[in-house]
Order: structure tokens, then sequence, then C-alpha cells
């Protein structure tokens, strides 16, 4: 009698079990899609290295009056080494310089580092593209 009653219950608690999981997995897979924002990749004329994007939906204008915004770039040859690349880029349009606040190879592996220093471009076109483009937009 112990053992049907026993049987019963871990039936009982594994179906729950199930039951949840089947309910708890599928909101939180809809919670990630949904705070996953859509991107709007602005090009800029590619170079013998490859090519620059910039999301037109992640610009923001900061404290300090440089501009925001997310970079994506695309090496010439791909392999597992050389990936495509998301930079967050901070742009001072006045002085034609940035600073990269975050490099990852996905968003959901931030590391912002804020105190990241400016930078000239060095005459790369790809950075002068996407610096060029946005502050067009931005101003």
């Amino acid at each position: 009698m112990v053992d049907s009653k026993n049987k019963v219950s871990l039936i009982f608690i594994r179906n729950s079990i199930s039951l949840l999981l089947s309910i708890i997995v599928p909101i939180f897979i809809f919670i990630k899609q949904a705070n996953a924002l859509p991107h709007e990749w602005v090009g800029v004329p590619k170079s013998e290295y490859g090519e620059q994007l910039w999301d037109r939906q992640s610009i923001k204008r900061n404290e300090d009056g440089s501009v925001r915004v997310l970079s994506k770039y695309i090496p010439k040859t791909k392999s597992e080494i050389t990936k495509d690349i998301l930079y967050t880029m901070d742009i001072n349009c006045f002085e034609k310089s940035f600073r990269d606040v975050d490099v990852s190879i996905d968003v959901a592996n931030s590391n912002f580092n804020h105190l990241a220093d400016w930078q000239d471009p060095n005459g790369d076109e790809l950075i002068l593209g996407v610096i060029g483009q946005v502050c067009r937009v931005e101003n």
C-alpha cells in the first residue's frame, strides 16, 4: 500500500515539474526575444579589410556631448578567429575622434569600459566613415 502511494506521489511530482518547465521555458524565451532591440544597420564604404556598419537605432547623446553608437566590423575574410566584431563607440563629432567603450562578438557579452581613451582614427577609412555618417545624422 505504501509503495503505490509513493509511486503515485513520484509520478505526480515528475509531471508537475514537467508541466512547470514547459510553461516557464517559453516565457523566458519570449522575454529574451522581446528585450532584443531591432537593428537598423547602415554601411559605410567598404575597404580592403572588410566592411563597417553602424546601427541607426542605437544612437544616443552622452552627457559630455559625444555620441554613442553600436558598430559592427565584418572582416573581408572570415574564419573561426575572425568573426563579426561589435563595438560600442563614443564619437566626438567636433574633434573627429572616437573611443571603443565595449568590444564583443555578441550583445550578450558586453563589458563596458567607460575609461577608454579618445583616439584619432589615423586614416582608417571604416572608422572615418562611421564618424562622418553618425555625425551628419546627429547634427
